[in-house]
């Protein structure tokens, strides 16, 4: 169903005409383009070159767009790095949104570590269209400890809490972990403020939301899959995971998050470094984009998909390992007859 916003910007009768320049230009931007959403104000400006030409040129309206998508950005260090993207605001906002492709992207970049000194996360937790918490991050990538060490980036301090006014998911775990999971988004944002290119690593609803059966902990795990190997290769596909741990306040009613961190993992569960995962940071911020309508659908089929090639590689490695664990048991059952025989035959 149309909105009256929708219907304004594409028809406007004037004696059977209809024609989106019959509108004063300040009419469109302040009364019209300010009530649109960001994926709506993109679609717009593919509708005429008058509504390019308004929507394209002005930063102030993607600046609040992105302020309002994520509130993160409102940092001033976040501002500054968007500030020199080639659009801006807009040109932030067309990376940041969709979701990026699995599929291969250039090769390359390996070469050209030292041309990202610097992540900046930009990290924001919402329930039910609540903000939870808003936070960024900025983490070196030039020291031999990042490059050589397991990737992850923390936004908490160890003794640091967050607390929610989410209610601690008491009964049946499976039903109130599916609640959670619908209530919960969150974006992570990953920005390259050299090469002022920026992606969002998080699958914006939860792929799975699990309690620990002893510690009562809630595990709430966001995904993207990306193509960082060789086809057949453990890293053929490598999710960047997010994962927000939450424990109960000390009334037992609320949830209080304790621990958000991203890691990057291959098909075998092995965190990759900082400077493999680095590698697949620069090809995925320069590879393509989807414009989904449901990100958060898409983004949970992806990651079903992956967790179902990880199974089957499991099993196909489990069964060449136990063929050769059958071979070596042969071999040294032949070798052990070929000896009993050698030895008879000497005597």
């Amino acid at each position: 169903m149309d909105t009256p916003c929708s219907a304004a910007i594409s028809t406007v009768d004037h004696g059977g005409s209809a024609s989106i320049s019959a509108l004063h230009p300040d009419i469109i931007q302040t009364h019209i383009l300010t009530r649109l959403d960001g994926p709506t104000l993109a679609s717009a400006g593919c509708a005429s070159a008058q509504l390019h030409s308004l929507i394209s040129r002005d930063q102030i309206l993607w600046s609040n767009i992105c302020r309002s998508t994520w509130p993160s950005t409102s940092s001033p260090r976040v501002r500054e790095v968007i500030s020199e993207f080639p659009g801006g605001h807009r040109s932030f906002f067309s990376d940041s949104f969709p979701l990026i492709t699995t599929s291969s992207v250039a090769c390359g970049g390996g070469d050209s570590l030292d041309r990202t000194p610097e992540l900046i996360s930009a990290v924001d937790f919402h329930c039910r269209g609540e903000l939870i918490f808003s936070k960024v991050v900025e983490a070196e990538t030039a020291s031999g400890w990042f490059r050589c060490s397991p990737f992850r980036v923390d936004l908490l301090h160890p003794k640091d809490v967050v607390q929610t006014r989410i209610p601690y998911p008491n009964g049946d775990d499976e039903g109130t972990c599916r609640n959670l999971a619908e209530d919960l988004t969150l974006s992570w944002i990953v920005i390259d403020p050299i090469g002022r290119r920026a992606m969002n690593l998080s699958s914006h609803r939860p792929v799975s939301v699990q309690r620990h059966w002893l510690s009562g902990e809630v595990h709430v795990r966001f995904a993207s899959v990306l193509a960082a190997g060789e086809r057949g290769s453990s890293s053929e596909l490598v999710t960047c995971g997010v994962v927000v741990t939450c424990g109960v306040s000390q009334g037992g009613e609320l949830l209080q998050v304790r621990e958000a961190c991203l890691i990057v993992e291959d098909m075998d569960g092995m965190q990759l470094k900082g400077k493999d995962s680095l590698v697949i940071f620069r090809r995925a911020w320069e590879g393509k984009r989807i414009n989904s309508g449901r990100r958060e659908v898409e983004g949970k089929k992806r990651y079903e998909d992956y967790l179902k090639r990880k199974r089957e590689r499991k099993e196909r490695k489990a069964r060449t390992e136990g063929a050769l664990d059958i071979l070596s048991a042969s071999l040294i059952g032949l070798s052990a007859v070929f000896s009993i025989l050698w030895v008879t035959m000497c005597r």
